[in-house]
Parts: structure tokens; C-alpha cells; sequence
């Protein structure tokens, strides 16, 4: 079985995203974790990122969420990562107050 080497010039792509969502009137950290949940599992089904709750896990008001892609190439991955941003504008029940995306190339 042949091995294909891994050399230093094949770059590795993290490219990332950090979200703020402002979340409708919610009554529990319980509302908060389905509607979270939820669009966590859209998230990552969707777009194959990896997704968690990063901050504000206490807040009944807010919500910040943080995805990342691996790729090789930077243009990709961000491209990934807005068409994400416009996947959670167009379906989140709460409201993009924030959202940074940015890559680091390894």
C-alpha cells in the first residue's frame, strides 16, 4: 500500500466563524438550549463544520456560537462560512447581532 507524504507546501486551512445571536423572549435556559440545539445541528449537518455554544451559555438573551471548516483553501473555506452566516440570517428564530469570519492557514 502507498502512502502519499504530507509536505510542508499543502496548506492546512482552518477557517472559523463567531456568532452573536440576540434571541426572542425566551422563558428558560431550557427554550434557549432547544433553539440552540437546533441550529447547531442545521449548522454542522448543512455545512459539515464543527459547532458549539462558545459564550453567554447563562444568558436568556443572548446566545454566541463558534464554527470552524478545514480545507486547503482559504477562499473556500470562507466562502463555506458566508454562506453559513446567510444559512443563520434567513433561519435563526432570534436575531445576527455580530459575526466574525477569519482563517488560519497552518
Amino acid at each position: 500500500m502507498s502512502r502519499t507524504s504530507w509536505t510542508r507546501d499543502d496548506p492546512v486551512v482552518v477557517s472559523m466563524v463567531q456568532i452573536r445571536i440576540q434571541l426572542p423572549p425566551l422563558e428558560s435556559i431550557k427554550d434557549k438550549r432547544r433553539i440552540v440545539s437546533s441550529l447547531k445541528e442545521k449548522l454542522a449537518n448543512k455545512f459539515h463544520l464543527s459547532v458549539a455554544e462558545v459564550d453567554l451559555q447563562d444568558s436568556l438573551v443572548f446566545a454566541q456560537i463558534g464554527a470552524a471548516f478545514v480545507s486547503n483553501s482559504r477562499p473556500f473555506g470562507e466562502s463555506v462560512m458566508h454562506k453559513a452566516l446567510r444559512f443563520v440570517e434567513e433561519n435563526c428564530e432570534g436575531v445576527m447581532e455580530d459575526a466574525q469570519v477569519f482563517s488560519e492557514t497552518y
